[in-house]
């Protein structure tokens, strides 16, 4: 597919590093699509693509590849106002944190048009196009969920540029697993880092607070307006992470104030060495892709 024009449409911190990431890859041409005069200046000066527009519809149309860098319900939306300005046979993807929302989504799309969802792991507590880095999804994960019905050679090709990119695996998942999983790996995290930072001792901790602490909290400085979007388009499966965490909470609470030192002690154990085997083993996925 070389020669191919691939279509970055929104250039913030993850489609500006995408759009970075990607050029060079198998003689494509990237071509970034920016709504404001001023990310489309600094695009500009940063050189985040080969060729920049503020015409959406346009770009879509010349592109083989689309990849939608945008907020989920601004994909739902651009899906449903563009559905047909995408070029018949063309790939179009995705880098929502949820999938089973935007898959339901680009259904709207002609038959001509492969969807194909993905989820880049990868991001940073900044945002915008100026904190954008081509190497910014090294070492992470990259998550496709493919269907029956798309074109393994769409898929062979987004394979191919994750590990462009320098993803350090792809993994594959139906939408509905991935947003099971993504749940707990990342979604009860954001809601975790917020509930500590709800303390009202939050401000009384300076010179007290440890890395363990840091860590914690990092994502808490979330943007707001995306991750009220992410959490509200995956209640369900969040809703039941979030009932699993407080169940365990409880026991450590109750176990801590029993006084039971050996029932505390084989809690800790328990707890600890499960994160041991998960370091330890490899992939619990079968269809695992190493890059």
């Amino acid at each position: 597919m070389g020669g191919m024009t691939v279509a970055v449409v929104g250039l913030g911190l993850i489609g500006g590093s995408i759009a970075m990431a990607l050029q060079g890859f198998e003689d494509c041409t990237v071509v970034g699509a920016v709504r404001s005069q001023r990310t489309y200046d600094l695009a500009l000066e940063r050189q985040v693509a080969d060729r920049l527009t503020m015409d959406a519809a346009q770009a879509v149309r010349e592109a083989d590849v689309v990849w939608l860098c945008l907020p989920p319900q601004a994909i739902l939306d651009f899906l449903a106002a563009h559905r047909d300005h995408f070029k018949p046979g063309s790939l179009v993807t995705d880098v929502c944190g949820v999938k089973t929302a935007i898959v339901e989504g680009a259904r709207c799309l002609p038959d001509t048009v492969d969807f194909i969802g993905c989820h880049p792991m990868a991001g940073k507590e900044v945002s915008g196009v100026a904190n954008a880095e081509s190497d910014l999804f090294r070492g992470a994960h990259f998550i496709l969920t493919p269907s029956g019905k798309n074109d393994p050679a769409h898929v062979a090709l987004l394979e191919r540029m994750a590990q462009y990119m320098g993803f350090r695996d792809v993994v594959r998942a139906t939408p509905e697993e991935h947003d099971a999983i993504i749940a707990y790996t990342s979604q009860v995290m954001h809601v975790m880092a917020a509930a500590v930072c709800d303390d009202p001792d939050l401000f009384s901790c300076k010179g007290f607070e440890g890395g363990s602490f840091r860590d914690c909290t990092r994502v808490a400085a979330l943007d707001v307006p995306l991750w009220t979007e992410l959490f509200s388009l995956n209640a369900p499966a969040l809703t039941r992470v979030i009932q699993t965490l407080e169940d365990n909470l409880r026991a450590y609470r109750e176990t801590i104030q029993s006084g039971d030192r050996a029932a505390l002690a084989e809690k800790l154990r328990h707890s600890s060495d499960r994160k041991r085997r998960m370091n330890f083993e490899g992939p619990p996925r079968g269809d695992q892709r190493g890059n």
